[in-house]
């Protein structure tokens, strides 16, 4: 699975492509060390194989990289922070 990224000045988002099928987890920037994740978007094709999963862990890192804090206003990636105690440190309290 090859996830890529795509930025733009007010946000961006984490795309990963398997078997011709893309999905996407998108966010906003409310500053330079804030983002809020707001949709994660897996086709049916894709669904069962770990590619949400993917997303989230990769918008984990990017976070622990670029010293963002997240707002998680996307269900899917608070059920995800729910499962990974340990991803509680990127969390905007």
């Amino acid at each position: 699975m090859d996830i890529t990224h795509q930025e733009s000045s007010s946000g961006g988002k984490y795309l990963a492509k398997l078997d011709g099928h893309v999905a996407e987890m998108s966010y906003s920037r409310a500053s330079p060390y804030l983002i809020i994740i707001d949709h994660t978007g897996v086709p049916d094709a894709l669904r069962g194989k770990g590619v949400g999963q993917a997303l989230a862990e990769h918008a984990v890192e990017e976070a622990r990289k670029g010293g963002w804090k997240v707002i998680p206003l996307c269900p899917f990636f608070k059920s995800q922070l729910d499962r990974h105690t340990d991803w509680q440190d990127i969390v905007k309290k």
